[in-house]
Parts: structure tokens; C-alpha cells; sequence
């Protein structure tokens, strides 16, 4: 009988076959079927992924705000794989069940000036802004005593599509790839449409949180290490990736009370534009953020959801901001030193 997993994977012993390191020869920025495997596997086996940050190690503890124009997106994504599957032919479903995710203690979230174009609201801030995370156990730090529970995954998961040639990898496909899907996290299964002989799979830009939505452009992106048993399933078709996960289907992980605002237009990009621009309005005049440090904070802590899509000729989006990451005796605001905004440089 077909069967997906509708629960976290058990908590399980397991031992790890195979280490695929970061190093230059098991790293790609493009799709391509045409692309060696680093790595060929068993099914059943389990493979340990080194995976580098989004940006390949251009941000760092000492990179400022006004850095970030620098960054270079030629290639962006470096990508910890091919690995080839035995066994695994066109038609069939890769399971990729998510063992575990280690970060090394630090992370970043950055917004682009608006000449780039990147992010939800690009024409609202000008220059560039960044946040580096201190990463400790199972929460990040931010400014003002602010702490955002960590529940990291793979932003890009993915098989190689059977189209020839390179592909970018910015956006998601129907072979997986940059899905920023935020409940992929440890426990959780995620199942990828084969299209070429082996799979050939690869994953990489781990984020260490994310708000569903991950409006700035990035979440807290961080090097990360990606446990994983990869695994054949013959007896299952998807035609594009699907999950079995109990979430965080929220921030935090857990029903909270949380402070909400809406956007409604007759377009969903723009109910979605104008959800997220209250809610920086509220943390800056109700949590003393700058506004900058208030887009980094949507971005890694902030959810999206679509409310209602059948009130024509108006859809309302909802950006949902869990109180419990702010300290005791938050709302006063109050500033560290620490700013997420450019015009006052980088943190």
C-alpha cells in the first residue's frame, strides 16, 4: 500500500554511512543533470551534508551594512551534492527523510538596497541593512533582548530536472530546489519527483529560522551540517515536492498569543506588501525597532497567511508577530547600540 507520513519521524538510533563534505569538488551552484554525482548511494542510506551559507561565505562576523552592495549573486546558492541514488528512475518519488541540522553558532539576515529590487519592499529602504545572529542552542539572538526560537532546514532541497543545460538556482521548481519551506525541519520527510537516473540529489542555503514568507530575502541564513536518509519509493507519484511534518507551523513552534495585522487588496502580492508594512509600523512604534531592524525581525520571525481568497474583488493576508520573543519587559524599545538599518550602518 502507498503510504506518506503524516507524523515527525520517531526519534531513531541511526548511523551515518556517508560524510559529503563542503569542500570544492561536492559543490554546485547551478541545476544540471549533466553534473557528475560526488556521491553515489544506497537506498536507506544516510548522508551527512556540509552545507556553506547562501552567499558562499561573503558575510561574515565583521561585514557591515554598507558591505552588502558586494555581494556577489554570480553564483549564488552553493549547493552541497549531486548525490546519486541507486536505483532511482524517472517516474519514481525520492524520500528524503530529515534527520538532523546542526548549525555553528552564528548566522545573518540582510535586506538589499532598493536598487536591487530584492525582498517584499524594496522601494522602502534605500540603503542595506544586516543583522549577524548569535546562535545559541535553540534561539537567536537579536537587539533589545529579543530572542527567536531556531528550528533550522534546508532552504534549497531538490533532484536534478531532466531539462539539458544549467538552470538557475533562486527559483523553486517542480524537482524541489529553493522551496524555503520552513516546516522541512528535522523529523520531517519531504518527497521530490525523480526525472533523471540517480535523483541526483542536492541541498544547501540552511536557514536557522525563517518567518513563513521570508520578506527581507533572507532568513537566518547560516553554514549548517544536513543528516539525511535518502531512500527509493517506487509505489508513490508526486509531481512536485510534498512533505509529511508537524511543523513549526508557527514562529515559535507552539499556539501563543500573537499580535496580528492585515492586508487587503485585490491583489495578493499587494495585500501581502501591505500586511508586512504594518507590521513594521507596529515594531517600530510599539517596540521602539528602527524600521530596518523591524524588516529583519519580519523576515525571521514573522508569518504570512492567506486568510481569505474568496471575498472578491479583496484578499486579506495576515502577518502574524509572536509576543513571547520579546524580553519580560518589552515594549519600551530602547536602543543597544545594534541596528538592522543601513543609514545607521550594520550590525
Amino acid at each position: 500500500m502507498s503510504h506518506f507520513g503524516t507524523d515527525a519521524l520517531p526519534d531513531q538510533e541511526y548511523t551515518v554511512d556517508h560524510r559529503l563534505s563542503d569542500a570544492d569538488e561536492n559543490v554546485h551552484s547551478v541545476w544540471d543533470n549533466d553534473i557528475e554525482p560526488a556521491l553515489t548511494v544506497s537506498p536507506g542510506d544516510v548522508v551527512q551534508f556540509d552545507c556553506r551559507d547562501a552567499v558562499d561565505g561573503q558575510i561574515d562576523h565583521d561585514t557591515t551594512a554598507a558591505e552588502i552592495t558586494d555581494v556577489s549573486f554570480d553564483p549564488v546558492h552553493p549547493l552541497t551534492g549531486p548525490v546519486a541514488v541507486e536505483g532511482a528512475d524517472p517516474g519514481d518519488v525520492l524520500e528524503v527523510q530529515l534527520l538532523d541540522l546542526e548549525h555553528e553558532g552564528w548566522g545573518f539576515t540582510n535586506y538589499f538596497p532598493s536598487e536591487m529590487g530584492l525582498g517584499l519592499l524594496p522601494d522602502e529602504f534605500d540603503e542595506p541593512g544586516l543583522h549577524v545572529w548569535d546562535l545559541e542552542g535553540d534561539v537567536g539572538h537579536f537587539v533589545d533582548g529579543i530572542e527567536v526560537p531556531l528550528d533550522p532546514f534546508p532552504g534549497v532541497i531538490g533532484v536534478a530536472p531532466a531539462a539539458d543545460g544549467t538552470h538557475d538556482t533562486l527559483p523553486p521548481r517542480s524537482v524541489g530546489g529553493n522551496l524555503d519551506v520552513k516546516q522541512a525541519t528535522a523529523g520531517s520527510t519531504v518527497y521530490l519527483p525523480v526525472e533523471v537516473e540517480g535523483a541526483s540529489f542536492s541541498t544547501g542555503d540552511c536557514h536557522a529560522a525563517q518567518g513563513d514568507g521570508e520578506v527581507c530575502v533572507t532568513g537566518i541564513e547560516a553554514p549548517m551540517t544536513v543528516t539525511a536518509r535518502l531512500d527509493v519509493r517506487s509505489d508513490l507519484s508526486v509531481e512536485q515536492p510534498e512533505l509529511a511534518t508537524t511543523g513549526p507551523f508557527t514562529a515559535t513552534g507552539r499556539d501563543e498569543p500573537a499580535y496580528a495585522t492585515t492586508g487587503v487588496a485585490d491583489d495578493l502580492m499587494e495585500a501581502t506588501r501591505l500586511a508586512i508594512r504594518h507590521a513594521i509600523d507596529h515594531l517600530a512604534t510599539h517596540r521602539g525597532l528602527s524600521r530596518g531592524e523591524a524588516y529583519v525581525l519580519c523576515s525571521a520571525a514573522v508569518d504570512l497567511k492567506i486568510s481569505q481568497v474568496v471575498d472578491a474583488p479583496n484578499w486579506t493576508v495576515t502577518a502574524f508577530l509572536p509576543e513571547s520573543i520579546f524580553p519580560d519587559d518589552g515594549g519600551d524599545g530602547g536602543d543597544d547600540g545594534a541596528t538592522a538599518n543601513g543609514d545607521a550602518g550594520g550590525v
